[in-house]
């Protein structure tokens, strides 16, 4: 059973970064029904990997769109994905060194970390986007 299902609340009305966001989705839930599979530190270590590499290609390239339409806020978004991603890429340090397991809370910690960052930071760029004709 995923732990996050996308809605139209999530939509930026940007269709390539909503594609992006439905793939982080997917590798959230992905990671939580391993966890909740009981599968082992290495499944979920590279599952937790994927969604760190998915997670910076993925503001990589917001930032790109960002800078190419001189988004005013861009400073402050990509400081929030710098900590966003200081934040998981700590869980996966802790995970490997078997101080935290895939616990609810920290899933509950994934699920709104990126569903109010997109509901939030992400449908303004979308809306800034729009305005300078991208869908």
């Amino acid at each position: 059973m995923p732990i996050i299902t996308w809605n139209d609340l999530m939509s930026t009305d940007i269709e390539a970064i909503d594609s992006q966001h439905r793939v982080l989705i997917a590798i959230i839930n992905k990671l939580h029904d391993a966890a909740n599979d009981g599968h082992e530190k290495e499944v979920l270590g590279n599952v937790l990997k994927e969604l760190i590499d998915y997670t910076e290609w993925h503001f990589a390239a917001e930032e790109g769109h960002m800078t190419a339409h001189g988004y005013p806020d861009y400073e402050k978004h990509k400081q929030e994905h710098k900590k966003l991603t200081e934040q998981v890429v700590d869980i996966q340090r802790q995970f490997e060194a078997g101080r935290i397991e895939m616990t609810f809370d920290v899933m509950r910690f994934l699920k709104g970390w990126l569903t109010n960052h997109i509901i939030d930071v992400d449908k303004r760029l979308g809306k800034f986007l729009s305005s300078k004709g991208l869908a």
